[in-house]
C-alpha cells in the first residue's frame, strides 16, 4: 500500500500514457510534469512510443526517464499501430492493479490521482474513475467549457448506450478487468467509448468525481476535426460495434448518429454551438 489517509490505506498505482510523432514536445512535457508532481505520486509510470518518435521528443522522453530512473519505463513499438494496440501494451507492462490514464497533451490537476486512489480505496468495487474535464484554448488558456458526465453507477449505464459515460483523459482503471475484457480494441478512433461500453456490459463498476481534475488542451482545429467524416465514420462504426454486441438497443443507436451526421453536414459555426450547448455540462 502507498499513502495513508484517515484510516484508509491508499493504494499504489501506475500511470499509463502514450505517445506518437505528431505530438508537441512542449505538450508532452507538460503533460508528462503534471503527472509526476502529484500530490500522491505515480510508483510506477509506463510511456509507450507508438511508432519512432521525433528527435525533439526523445529528447523530452530521454530527460524524464533520467530524472525518474526508478519509476519511469519506456515501451517502444517500431510502428506506429494506434491508441487501441498502444494502450493494450502499455496494460501489460504495468506493476499495479490501479492503472492511471492519461494523455500526452493534456494537463492534470495536482490532487487527481490522490482524488482518485481515495475513491478507490473508499469503494474497492469499483473498476473504473473518471472526473470531470476542462476544455482550454491552447494559445489563450482560456477556458472554453466543462465537460460534465454521470456521477453513478446506474446513470453512467444509462448514458453509456448512446455516448462515452467517461472522459477519456480522466480514467483510472482497475488492470485485471481491463484485461478480463481483452483491454482496447483495435479501433483508430474511438476506441474509448467501445472499451467503455465492453466494460460495463461485463460488470464493470463505475463512478465519476464531479470535479474538474484534468484539462483538455483543444485549438482551432478541434471543431473541423469533430465534425470530419473520418470522425463520423468512426463514430458511427463504433455505435455499431455496440449495437451488434447486444449493450444498445436500435432506439440508442439512431439518435447519436443522425446527430452526428447533422454536424458533419451543417456549417461550423452550427456545430459549434450545438457541441457546447448540448453535448457540454
Amino acid at each position: 500500500m502507498g499513502k495513508q489517509i484517515g484510516k484508509y490505506d491508499l493504494p499504489k498505482y501506475s500511470v499509463l500514457m502514450s505517445v506518437y510523432d505528431k505530438e508537441l514536445p512542449e505538450n508532452l512535457n507538460e503533460s508528462l510534469e503534471s503527472m509526476l508532481m502529484q500530490t500522491y505520486p505515480p510508483s510506477d509510470f509506463v510511456l509507450v512510443c507508438d511508432g519512432k518518435l521525433t528527435n525533439e521528443l526523445n529528447i523530452i522522453v530521454k530527460s524524464f526517464e533520467n530524472e525518474f530512473k526508478n519509476i519511469f519505463r519506456i515501451v517502444r513499438i517500431d510502428e506506429n499501430v494506434g491508441p487501441g494496440k498502444a494502450l493494450n501494451e502499455g496494460i501489460k507492462a504495468c506493476k499495479y492493479e490501479y492503472i492511471v490514464r492519461m494523455d500526452s497533451d493534456d494537463i492534470s490537476m495536482p490532487n487527481r490521482c490522490l482524488k482518485q486512489m481515495l475513491l478507490f480505496a473508499v469503494k474497492p468495487k469499483l473498476d473504473i474513475i473518471g472526473t470531470y474535464v476542462e476544455e482550454f484554448e491552447d494559445e489563450t488558456d482560456k477556458t472554453m467549457c466543462v465537460k460534465k458526465v454521470p456521477i453513478m453507477q446506474k446513470n453512467i449505464v444509462e448514458y453509456s448506450k448512446r455516448r462515452n459515460p467517461f472522459n477519456r483523459q480522466s480514467v483510472a482503471l482497475r488492470k485485471s478487468t481491463a484485461e478480463e475484457v481483452g483491454g482496447y480494441s483495435d479501433l483508430k478512433l474511438c476506441e474509448d467509448y467501445e472499451f467503455a461500453a465492453r466494460m460495463l456490459a461485463a460488470g464493470a463498476v463505475g463512478q465519476n468525481i464531479p470535479e474538474v481534475l484534468v484539462r483538455y488542451r483543444v485549438d482551432k482545429n478541434t471543431p473541423e476535426i469533430r465534425k470530419s467524416w473520418k470522425r463520423t465514420k468512426a463514430f458511427i462504426k463504433v455505435r455499431w460495434m455496440i449495437f451488434l454486441s447486444g449493450y444498445t438497443s436500435f432506439r440508442d443507436f439512431f439518435p447519436p448518429c443522425a446527430l452526428q451526421l447533422g454536424l458533419f453536414i451543417l456549417p461550423r459555426k452550427f456545430t459549434r454551438w450545438v457541441y457546447t450547448t448540448f453535448l457540454r455540462g
